[in-house]
């Protein structure tokens, strides 16, 4: 299985941590789909942006439509987050 590098929430430090802070999930802890953007934090804004937009961006699809199809897509490809 592949491996990507991640600074975890206790290693991150300057505006890596302000990041982090600020998607922080209720269970304490920073996704690991966020985490691997952690080396490069243009990447980890990039992602941020379109997630955003993807998923509260004007569109004829509702907001509880579009959390349907991110859990289908995550089933379909195995996803475990």
């Amino acid at each position: 299985m592949p491996w990507i590098n991640m600074i975890s929430e206790n290693e991150a430090q300057g505006e890596l941590a302000d990041i982090y802070s600020q998607i922080m999930e209720p269970w304490g802890g920073v996704d690991n789909i966020m985490k691997i953007h952690s080396l490069s934090i243009d990447s980890l804004k990039a992602h941020m942006l379109l997630y955003k937009t993807v998923m509260y961006g004007k569109s004829p699809i509702s907001r509880a439509e579009r959390e349907m199809i991110a859990v289908v897509s995550s089933v379909a490809n195995k996803c475990e987050y």
